[in-house]
């Protein structure tokens, strides 16, 4: 009842249309009640042989139908309005709580999932907020005037007749509590559907690979048998529970017929007071059959709405302070004092009690095996996670007291798997400044070495690459990905293994473009290469999450055997992968 309740508070700025919904549809069904009185009336007259009054009541009839058409149609208008207004409304409210939620969110969440709540559940709530309410509430209009009518014409046939009615309810009642928890369990059997469709096409190029397309047949039948299995469930409560809905109003009518009939042979009732009433009757019959497919439309957006609110309710754990300021002025220093980080979920903390100072306009380089946590602390400086104890500073300012927005915009990030949109070269380049000019977006790509492929392409700058940019080469992703990064002009930069998918030639000229870009910027180098490693004025060593050394090339030589084991095996990619909790790259930097 909560969550339907919640569901109706989306009404709320389109009350007015709602009302006028109701008041267009109480109206009509007026004239649906007239309609029925004056054919009683009319066949009164065809039995006195009264031609006049018979043509007077014919034009009524046609009169009231008209109305009644204008009516819905006008309802309908109005309806269609509050339903895709209340759509746009939840669109966008959902997705901008998503936009706010924080980035570890999604690292547990199916993309699927999340889409199947953000267009088949949002679907479900407003057809019935838009249609489903109004038809509710129209049924019950139908009934209460039908009845009202029958109980003036003829009170103890209507009695008789409206003897089903409570038993209608009741079972109509059972059927909405049994068939909630089986709609909510149809909606996340689809959300895992759409989970693995999405997942089949994201990783097409995978299946094809290793020619896995039967494998993956295979599990997407399973997850279609699943939702066929939980929506026979469904399927089977309404089979059993709908059509006692549609027979009970039956024997209503039944009884009408035996006992309306013998009151018009015995004088007691006109043949056209006898039609009125089964005409009255008919129109019960209608809503109260429908009324097991209103309630199991209630239930779904009951159901659907439930698994949204949830998103909603989801409370984000990285936001602004209420007094937050923006970053303060500074040239990109950076400290961490006593810093622990452990993800929701893990066993051991990614990040064990580490401290560094690191001066501004300095390049550092992370290095380290598997899990050792560079990129977990690369994270930490634009504030993409939160520490779970310690502070990350950044020119003074703790980062948990400043504005994100201007703390993110002093910081760019390059990942080792840049994402480009489905846009056009520019337009990926700009997203990092929407003000930037084609000459500015030029200059950054220039210096990321990109501009000369991007000549080469069918419309240069304006060329669109593919979804997640795979109508280009690796090396020329993450080009362009640097050129973003450029182009936002930070204070502090952070190359996650940003050069690890160009050939040793591109290796080259990127870094001349990186090195005038670093100057007078810190940058942190998270790198698998010593000819990246070189860049840097100092080198941090991680091993399970832990600072064990810091140091120049040659000072590390000294002291730390784990630094000249990596320096011995030239730093293979095999053995020092970088961890990724996130294989993202976070939008807007």
């Amino acid at each position: 009842m909560k969550t339907f309740t919640r569901l109706l508070g989306f009404l709320r700025p389109y009350r007015a249309g709602v009302w006028v919904s109701f008041a267009l549809a109480a109206a009509a069904m007026l004239f649906t009640v007239a309609i029925p009185t004056l054919t009683g009336r009319a066949v009164d007259r065809v039995d006195a042989g009264d031609k006049p009054d018979l043509q007077l009541l014919a034009l009524a009839i046609v009169g009231a139908a008209v109305l009644r058409l204008a009516l819905t149609v006008a309802r309908r208008l109005i309806a269609g309005r509050v339903s895709l207004g209340i759509e746009v409304d939840l669109r966008e409210r959902l997705y901008a709580h998503l936009q706010s939620l924080e980035l570890g969110f999604f690292d547990r969440q199916q993309t699927g999932q999340l889409m199947s709540r953000a267009t088949v559940d949002l679907q479900a709530v407003r057809f019935f907020l838009g249609y489903g309410l109004i038809f509710i509430a129209q049924s019950a209009l139908t009934i209460v005037f039908a009845a009202a009518a029958m109980l003036y014409l003829e009170p103890g046939l209507a009695a008789v007749a409206l003897i089903p009615v409570p038993f209608v309810v009741m079972i109509a009642a059972r059927f909405g509590r049994r068939s909630r928890p089986a709609l909510q369990e149809v909606q996340q059997r689809i959300g895992e559907l759409t989970a693995e469709a999405e997942e089949n096409i994201s990783g097409v190029r995978v299946v094809k690979a290793f020619a896995r397309e039967e494998r993956q047949r295979r599990r997407f039948d399973r997850s279609v048998s699943r939702v066929f299995e939980q929506s026979m469930i469904s399927t089977r409560l309404r089979a059993f529970y709908t059509p006692y809905i549609g027979f009970l109003p039956q024997l209503g009518l039944a009884a009408i017929l035996l006992l309306g009939g013998r009151r018009v042979i015995d004088g007691q009732m006109t043949i056209g007071e006898f039609t009125t009433f089964y005409g009255l009757l008919l129109m019960l019959l209608g809503p109260m059959r429908t009324l097991g497919v209103s309630l199991g439309m209630a239930q779904r957006a009951t159901a659907s709405g439930a698994r949204v609110f949830e998103l909603l309710d989801r409370t984000p754990l990285i936001v602004n302070q209420p007094d937050a300021a923006p970053l303060p002025a500074g040239q990109g220093r950076v400290e961490l004092e006593d810093v622990t980080l452990q993800y929701e979920g893990a066993a051991e903390p990614a990040l064990r009690g580490v401290s560094m100072d690191v001066a501004a306009g300095t390049t550092v380089a992370l290095v380290g095996g598997t899990g050792s946590g560079k990129t977990s602390l690369a994270q930490l400086i634009p504030r993409l996670y939160d520490p779970t104890s310690g502070r990350v500073l950044v020119d003074g300012a703790d980062v948990r007291d400043v504005d994100l927005v201007s703390l993110r915009r002093s910081v760019a990030v390059v990942s080792d798997d840049p994402f480009l949109f489905s846009a056009s070269v520019h337009e990926n380049i700009a997203y990092a400044r929407e003000d930037a000019t084609r000459e500015e977006v030029i200059d950054a790509a220039t210096r990321a070495q990109a501009h000369d492929f991007i000549e080469r392409l069918p419309e240069g700058y304006d060329t669109r690459v593919g979804e997640r940019g795979l109508t280009l080469s690796g090396g020329q992703r993450q080009r362009i990905a640097i050129a973003r990064a450029l182009l936002a002009d930070p204070r502090i930069l952070i190359l996650d293994d940003a050069t690890a998918s160009v050939d040793a030639s591109t290796e080259s000229r990127i870094k001349v473009a990186l090195r005038a870009a670093m100057a007078g910027r810190t940058t942190f180098i998270i790198a698998h290469r010593l000819s990246t490693i070189a860049l840097a004025d100092e080198i941090v060593v991680l091993e399970a999450g832990e600072l064990i050394a810091r140091g120049t090339h040659d000072e590390l030589l000294e002291i730390s055997d784990l630094y000249r084991e990596i320096v011995e095996k030239g730093l293979p990619d095999t053995v020092f992968l970088t961890r990724k909790p996130v294989e993202r790259e976070v939008a807007g930097f």
